[in-house]
């Protein structure tokens, strides 16, 4: 059987290296959300291509938006692949991170006070 820890690990460096993976088998065609506003808006139809100058866009205007730190999980068209891949290991382990922080913290509200 294997320990806590092992497994821990043992699960981070499989979703690492399915995060890496998945940069080169990606497609460039959007997905998801990001199609579904597209064909919403009429840039899109709901077969075929996306047309290379649809482009999504909204009025913000006294809402609230930001900017993300690594849009479309890369770092720039300059490093191409190797910017998605960084980008992917760095979210991973920030997302990590996230949940073992949650984890200890509710790990440590559960424990009796001495």
């Amino acid at each position: 059987m294997m320990d806590n820890k092992t497994f821990i690990i043992a699960g981070l460096v499989v979703a690492l290296l399915i995060g890496v993976v998945a940069v080169f088998m990606a497609s460039g065609d959007p997905d998801g959300l990001e199609s579904t506003a597209l064909v919403v808006q009429g840039q899109k139809e709901l077969t075929g291509a996306t047309p290379e100058d649809a482009e999504i866009h909204e009025d913000l205007t006294g809402k609230y938006s930001y900017e993300s730190p690594m849009p479309d999980y890369s770092l720039g068209e300059s490093l191409g692949s190797a910017g998605g891949i960084i980008a992917i290991v760095v979210g991973t382990i920030l997302a990590f991170a996230v949940v073992l922080g949650i984890s200890y913290g509710l790990k440590a509200a559960g424990k009796p006070a001495k």
